[in-house]
């Protein structure tokens, strides 16, 4: 098999899981996959040999990356709500900081 599609395939595979485990709110697992997600396209980054793919081989990797890009919608779908919760939470946690500091500071 073509390595370019075998690292397509292979990436395809880390979003799939990382959508379902978004779906599930399994975001530990989330964190863990996308690290391996962001190493595995640095390998391939190194890997692209620029040279032109045969027309089965293009046609292959778009539909993979239209798969993945299908699969990172589904997932920020599920984390962005998550991740506005988070930043309320961290917004609310640095007022009441910055209210104790104020008024323990006056007595």
């Amino acid at each position: 098999m073509n390595p370019v599609i075998e690292n397509y395939e292979f990436l395809s595979s880390i979003t799939t899981q990382m959508r379902m485990a978004a779906t599930d709110g399994q975001w530990d697992q989330l964190v863990e996959l996308e690290k391996k997600c962001s190493l595995h396209v640095e390998i391939m980054k190194t890997q692209d040999t620029g040279n032109p793919p045969d027309e089965d081989t293009r046609l292959r990797k778009v539909q993979l990356i239209r798969q993945i890009l299908a699969d990172d919608a589904e997932i920020r779908y599920h984390t962005e709500p998550w991740v506005a919760q988070l930043q309320n939470i961290m917004h609310s946690t640095g007022q009441e900081r910055r209210l104790q500091q104020t008024y323990s500071s006056q007595y």
